[in-house]
């Protein structure tokens, strides 16, 4: 009888060391679309960068880049800014970008003998004016807690994208606000994290943005949240920016175009 049983575990311990292959079904890889125009305060916002990739099966370590394409912005005023890929990146830069705040930029992007269309307006922001810093934050009491304090212009709709990048890792948290509820009144963006630590270097970035590019992102991070706990929550969805593929519309684009002014404010927790 002890024979029998040692036989069956053993047979047990053999099994659980099976591989499964899981075979996913793939698709025809896609374009992505990460270009952001940010004129940073303070500066000229004369370099600024748009990246190409292409979209890869799950279990891929590498993300493919778009290369050989075409990359052109044009505004408002008759100016032609034409972006350069760096290499065999998919990197492709511009260093003589004019920026200016309301107006409106179009891009035009040729890859593979297929166009893609967008266009944005530039939108402004108001600077961060201070940070406040709790130690003990977090239903635990362990976690950091940083409220960055802006305050929102009365009377007109604002919506704006924060960035919070921890320098030594670069790990990043994004946030997304409107002024429903706030407008015209003192409001702060806030950040809670339990590995911040004294010393730690913290970016924050405020980012103007369109109420479409809100909507876009904000439908973005409560898919990626992974602190939610629902078992029943909607199932994630194809999210589709404002890029559009006027040679083959099936062969839609993921991504976005937009165009922003941005405050950056550099915190040292304490």
């Amino acid at each position: 009888m002890k024979k029998i049983v040692i036989i069956l575990l053993s047979l047990i311990f053999v099994s659980c060391e099976d591989v499964i292959d899981v075979d996913l079904k793939t698709s025809e890889p896609r374009l992505v679309i990460d270009a952001s125009i940010n004129w940073i305060k303070g500066t000229q916002g004369e370099i600024q960068l748009i990246k190409l990739s292409l979209t890869a099966p799950y279990f891929d370590e590498t993300i493919p880049a778009a290369t050989g394409a075409s990359v052109i912005v044009t505004d408002s005023n008759n100016n032609t800014f034409n972006f350069i890929e760096e290499g065999s990146s998919g990197v492709y830069i511009n260093d003589s970008f004019i920026p200016e705040i309301g107006a409106t930029y179009n891009l035009t992007i040729n890859y593979n003998n297929e166009i893609y269309l967008a266009s944005e307006t530039l939108i402004p922001v108001v600077p961060i004016e201070f940070v406040e810093q709790k130690n003990d934050g977090g239903f635990a009491g362990d976690e950091v807690e940083i409220k960055a304090f802006y305050t929102d212009p009365g009377g007109i709709e604002n919506f704006y994208f924060f960035e919070f990048i921890k320098t030594s890792t670069s790990a990043q948290n994004l946030e997304v606000y409107d002024d429903e509820f706030t407008d015209g009144n003192q409001i702060f963006a806030f950040h809670s994290d339990e590995t911040l630590e004294a010393g730690d270097e913290l970016i924050i970035r405020n980012s103007g943005i369109s109420q479409r590019y809100y909507e876009y992102l904000n439908i973005l991070l409560q898919q990626t949240d992974d602190q939610s706990g629902d078992p029943f929550q909607t199932q994630p969805a194809t999210v589709r920016g404002n890029c559009i593929n006027q040679t083959n519309f099936s062969n839609y684009p993921f991504g976005y175009f937009r165009a922003s002014e941005t405050d950056v404010f550099i915190y040292t927790i304490q």
